[in-house]
């Protein structure tokens, strides 16, 4: 069975930054859900214990600290689970609606706003963080304007057809 989704952010965190304890890991998770998952040492430090008796990781004490890094096994693990993402992203299967009906909420409207809502907010944060004369950021907001006005005129009410006299009606 693989790792959890603690264990498998812990995993990709490991390969983006270098060696990570587990303080640091649930203060990742924190600010990515702003607030709204931070796991606790009882949650943390078992996932990483799990990840080092796979392989998929290997501890070592530096100073009062247990710091994790990421092994080849990891790393190719990794590079399995985000195999199918090659090409198109919408082949990916899209969960939130399953855990907003775990949270009590099965409306689709306001679900679907907050999902928009939270989507802007992420593409402003990349884009703020990205400098304004690279061409992938300057490409990722044309595509993201172009696709808000794709959305804009499918969603648009159709015009009222105008009113049509019938031949030989009286007015």
């Amino acid at each position: 069975m693989p790792p959890r989704v603690l264990g498998l952010y812990a995993l990709a965190l490991m390969e983006r930054t270098g060696a990570v304890h587990g303080y640091e890991v649930s203060q990742r998770i924190a600010e990515r859900t702003r607030g709204a998952w931070s796991p606790g040492a009882g949650a943390v430090y078992p996932a990483l214990a799990v990840l080092e008796a796979r392989g998929l990781a290997v501890s070592a004490l530096r100073g009062r600290r247990r710091e994790y890094q990421i092994t080849a096994s990891g790393r190719a693990l990794l590079r399995r689970i985000r195999a199918p993402a090659r090409g198109d992203e919408a082949e990916l299967p899209d969960l939130s609606e399953l855990w907003e009906e775990i949270a009590g909420r099965s409306a689709p409207g306001p679900f679907l706003l907050r999902r928009l809502r939270r989507t802007i907010d992420g593409l402003e944060s990349v884009l703020d963080r990205a400098p304004a004369d690279r061409a992938d950021a300057r490409s990722l907001r044309t595509e993201v304007i172009a696709e808000l006005e794709r959305a804009r005129t499918r969603f648009r009410k159709p015009p009222r057809p105008s009113a049509r006299r019938i031949p030989g009606a009286s007015a």
